[in-house]
C-alpha cells in the first residue's frame, strides 16, 4: 500500500494487530461492532498505549467506518505516511 509493505494479523508484544507496517512503525487496528464496548474500549486503550509505548503509531478504525467510506480510510493513511517521510 502507497509502496509500503503491511503485514496482516501481525504478533507484537502479547497482541495481534489487525495490520502492521514495519517501515513506517505503524499499526493499524480495526474495531468490529460484535466487541463489548465499555469492556473492548479499557482493553484496546491500553493496548494501544502499550504499542505507542514501543514507538509505533496506532491508528483505530471502526468496522463500519471501513466498510462505509474506505476512500476517507485510505486518505487517512495516505495522509499519515506522507508525514511520516517528510520527517
Amino acid at each position: 500500500m502507497f509502496g509500503h509493505k503491511f503485514n496482516r494479523q501481525k504478533p507484537i508484544l502479547n497482541y495481534i494487530v489487525d495490520f502492521y507496517c514495519k517501515s513506517l512503525n505503524l499499526v493499524i487496528e480495526i474495531d468490529g461492532a460484535s466487541h463489548a464496548h465499555e469492556e473492548m474500549a479499557t482493553y484496546d486503550q491500553k493496548r494501544q498505549q502499550e504499542l505507542e509505548a514501543i514507538g509505533l503509531k496506532v491508528i483505530r478504525f471502526d468496522d463500519l467506518e471501513v466498510k462505509n467510506d474506505m476512500s476517507n480510510v485510505l486518505r487517512v493513511i495516505e495522509n499519515y505516511i506522507e508525514e511520516y517521510e517528510d520527517d
